[in-house]
């Protein structure tokens, strides 16, 4: 069984964080996406409330980018059909 060290882990859970899928960093790094996973739980867990509070607000920031990109898309498609 291999031993990453800590920077190793905070780099690969700060990947997932900053939006990179788990299953694209796991292939990435040559770790098991049940082990990121493990350590983004870990993280989460000794995150301050701020610290959560960002983690989140990035989140719902990319579903809010992906949907608007989404709906630019649509207008473009029903737009040319007018």
């Amino acid at each position: 069984m291999k031993k990453y060290d800590d920077e190793f882990k905070q780099n690969a859970v700060k990947k997932i964080l900053d939006g990179q899928s788990a299953a694209s960093v796991a292939r990435e790094l040559g770790v098991g996406e049940g082990l990121l996973h493990k350590w983004k739980r870990a993280r989460l867990a000794t995150a301050s409330d701020a610290e959560r509070e960002v983690i989140e607000l990035r989140k719902k920031l990319r579903e809010v980018e992906m949907e608007r990109d989404i709906l630019k898309k649509a207008a473009l498609i029903f737009g040319r059909g007018s």
